[in-house]
């Protein structure tokens, strides 16, 4: 049983110690700014419009219309970084998870394997507010919202999964191999241009649209616009299948992490 739920010993075992972690880091990020926690909602704002300068008029780039309507090109753009954004930020952070925070690695009672549940629950709320935003711009710019919108966290699961796992791979790399912080930016940003949150796939030509579909944010990100911009439900068996190979990496990612965390204190 305990190796079943080991990776959400976070949630159930230490679940007071994991939303305090959380929300310090949440309320951290803003500590000292003059708006505080409206930045949450502001800085979407801010990248919303350089994204749009930048390919809606720079590049004049046209989004094909679809089933369910045709949408400004910013609000199609902004569900895509909100899915990208969410995952990028867990892995930029998880290199540093344990090399910022080398007074708990020798607190033998501290539960290491916690932490990449404190930064994915802070994307989380970054990805809510996101979201909030999101719906008052589709409302200012359309005047309705899809109430398909609701299926949004079912997306998420798959997402999460992939996240976590991913963070406790890097957060275990981190510790043996300093360099992997500078690989994560990169890999981040590779994501970006090699899924379908800035150009639709089926514009690509066809001996190119492997790379795209290789990229897990490329189906999520396909099934956050139809649930959330084109009013479809989502695909049920493919985010099934792709929970399930989340859930896998996130087992093997934990198993990794538990593993190595052994030897966490001698590196530091």
């Amino acid at each position: 049983m305990q190796r079943l739920f080991g990776p959400f010993s976070a949630l159930w075992k230490y679940g007071s110690l994991t939303h305090e972690l959380a929300r310090r880091d949440i309320l951290g990020r803003y500590r000292g700014a003059s708006f505080g926690l409206a930045w949450s909602l502001i800085s979407p704002f801010l990248m919303l419009c350089v994204y749009t300068f930048a390919f809606g008029v720079i590049l004049k780039s046209k989004w094909p219309q679809v089933a369910g309507g045709d949408h400004p090109f910013a609000i199609i753009l902004f569900v895509g970084l909100i899915v990208h954004g969410f995952f990028s930020e867990c892995l930029s952070r998880s290199p540093t998870l344990i090399t910022g925070n080398p007074g708990f690695v020798k607190k033998v009672v501290f539960p290491l394997e916690i932490f990449p549940w404190q930064i994915v629950l802070s994307a989380l709320f970054q990805a809510g507010t996101n979201l909030l935003v999101f719906i008052m711009l589709r409302l200012l710019l359309e005047g309705t919202v899809s109430w398909t919108i609701v299926f949004i966290p079912v997306v998420f699961v798959p997402l999460v999964c992939l996240s976590l796992g991913v963070s406790w791979i890097f957060a275990a790399l981190g510790v043996y191999l300093r360099d992997i912080n500078q690989v994560t930016g990169v890999l981040a940003t590779a994501m970006l241009f090699l899924s379908s949150a800035m150009i639709p796939v089926q514009t690509l030509p066809e001996h190119s649209r492997i790379l795209f579909h290789l990229n897990p944010l490329t189906f999520l990100i396909d099934q956050a616009r139809a649930v959330a911009l084109w009013g479809q439900y989502p695909d049920w068996s493919g985010l099934l299948a792709y929970t399930l190979g989340g859930l896998v990496l996130m087992y093997l990612g934990y198993a990794w992490f538990m593993a190595t965390k052994r030897g966490f204190a001698d590196v530091l």
